[in-house]
Formats: structure tokens, sequence, C-alpha cells
């Protein structure tokens, strides 16, 4: 049983630092590619990083520069640094990985919000 669990999310000023947590059980991370997504209110879902098993990142965009997608093989945990954040960043945040034969899993969200 694949299961995502997500965590860190919170309210930050603009210009904030915020950083994501995403434990998983079921599943070894090292040889998965994982990503997180966001959702803001009446959008969407939306790709923001990925991390694949050889440890390449890819960003959109808009978090380009600003974000970090890292993963500790150890614990099993992927992250997502996210520091100079900004209003339109608020969203609900999702881990996911997409296993071949199952399809997407996704955690159950952590709500960030940006706002002063």
């Amino acid at each position: 049983q694949v299961q995502l669990v997500e965590s860190g999310g919170g309210l930050v000023q603009p210009g904030g630092s915020l950083r994501l947590s995403c434990i998983a059980s079921g599943i070894s991370i090292r040889i998965y590619t994982m990503a997180w997504y966001r959702q803001a209110p009446g959008k969407q879902r939306e790709w923001v990083a990925s991390i694949d098993r050889l440890g390449r990142t890819m960003y959109d965009d808009s978090v380009k520069g600003r974000f970090t997608i890292s993963r500790d093989n150890a614990e099993n945990t992927v992250y997502l640094q996210m520091n100079s954040l900004k209003p339109e960043d608020t969203a609900i945040y999702y881990c996911n990985t997409y296993l071949s034969g199952s399809g997407n899993y996704w955690g159950q969200g952590t709500q960030v919000t940006v706002s002063s």
C-alpha cells in the first residue's frame, strides 16, 4: 500500500521560506520519480517540481530559482524548500509519484498561504 504524507505547510509572509516534507511508505523513493504539485483556489492542479531516480531535478518556470526539490533516500522522504515566497504561491501542495501499472499516487496535501 503506497502512502504519501505531506507536512510543513503554514502561513508565511511574502519573501519568507517554508520547507515541505513528504514521507513515503510502501515504495522506495530511490527508484521512482517524485514530484510536487499545487492547486490554488479555483484553479487546476499544476506541476511544480520533480526529482528522478538519478537525482536530476526539473522545475516549473514560475518557481525556478526559488524552490529546491531534494530527497533523503535513507528517510524515504522528499522535500520542497521554498524561498522568496510570493502571494501567488498560495495553494495546497501535493506530493506525487507514478507507478507503471498502478498509476498516480497522491498525498492528502498541505496548505501553504503567503500573505502579510
